[in-house]
């Protein structure tokens, strides 16, 4: 499902991975950031894939947003498993987004 964002600006981060073979409580983690994300002040919403390579494009309403979502307690936690068992690599990337447009959105 692509998510339902507002109207330009906003920003977006994008996070991609490649994982390890270790799958020791990834699921669980995922589906707990979901939770959490969904709470937290700024998050317009997101839209994930996974094959090989893993894509994460999460939509905020302003850095002081993704900052506060950065530094959040479990996030932080789930960032330092990533760092250790979860992926061989990753990179983040924050944009702003000036234009959007679709079909059947």
């Amino acid at each position: 499902m692509l998510a339902n964002t507002p109207a330009p600006p906003y920003y977006a981060v994008i996070f991609t991975t490649y994982r390890t073979a270790t799958d020791s409580a990834y699921e669980e983690m995922a589906k707990e950031m979901v939770r959490l994300v969904t709470l937290q002040p700024g998050y317009l919403g997101h839209e994930s894939a996974r094959n090989e390579l893993g894509i994460t494009i999460s939509y905020w309403e302003s850095l002081e947003a993704i900052k506060a979502w950065k530094v959040q307690s479990y996030h932080q936690l789930a960032q330092k498993y990533g760092r250790e068992k979860w992926y061989t690599a990753f990179k983040t990337r924050i944009a702003l987004v000036e234009r959007d447009y679709g079909m059947n959105t």
